[in-house]
């Protein structure tokens, strides 16, 4: 199997990072991980973990510095990469093709090969230039996957929500998901 790379930016929602990891890691499924200097700020103080603790996610993390590590080039054969949550910035990068660090080269790596680039943005509301950024990177075949929570469901909690996100966006990357409550319409 190959590997899924992850990557994490400052953009609020590291929770749903943990938890697509933690997703990852329950299926067997090998990961390396990018982390922000932002992302390095943030995670902590959403949930409590630092990038030491990531380790026990991932095979290899990398830092958005690191322009010339493996997932800088078509060779490291990601079989997908979720950017999770996606700044608006990092998206801008990817939109203009501005490789300006490790996390929009290898986001620019994934559209050169044609394979799933699935961006998490996280942002509200969203500008003018947000919505065209996000136009331009589907055009380029990069999918935008909001985190936006489901209800229909009824989540008890707040960790339940951001759960069936995590499963969503791994039944969306192709592995199965036992147990995923589905709509079933309206009785």
């Amino acid at each position: 199997m190959k590997k899924i790379l992850v990557a994490i930016t400052g953009a609020s929602g590291s929770p749903y990072a943990i938890a697509f990891l933690e997703l990852l890691q329950q299926k067997g499924i090998p990961c390396d991980i990018i982390i922000s200097k932002a992302g390095e700020k943030v995670l902590p103080l959403e949930t409590g973990l630092s990038v030491k603790d990531l380790s026990r996610f991932a095979d290899k993390i990398f830092f958005e510095k690191e322009i010339a590590a493996p997932p800088a080039s078509g060779s490291a054969n990601y079989q997908a990469m979720v950017i999770i949550p996606c700044t608006m910035g990092t998206l801008a990068a990817i939109a203009q093709g501005f490789a300006k660090n490790l996390i929009a080269r290898a986001a620019d790596v994934m559209l050169k090969e044609r394979r799933p680039l699935v961006l998490v943005v996280r942002e509200t509301p969203f500008n003018q230039i947000h919505l065209k950024n996000m136009l331009a990177v589907s055009e380029a075949g990069a999918i935008i996957y909001p985190a936006m929570p489901a209800f229909y469901h009824r989540p008890k909690t707040l960790e339940e929500m951001i759960a069936f996100f995590a499963n969503r966006l791994l039944e969306f990357l192709g592995f199965e998901v036992e147990n995923l409550k589905r709509w079933r319409g309206i009785n």
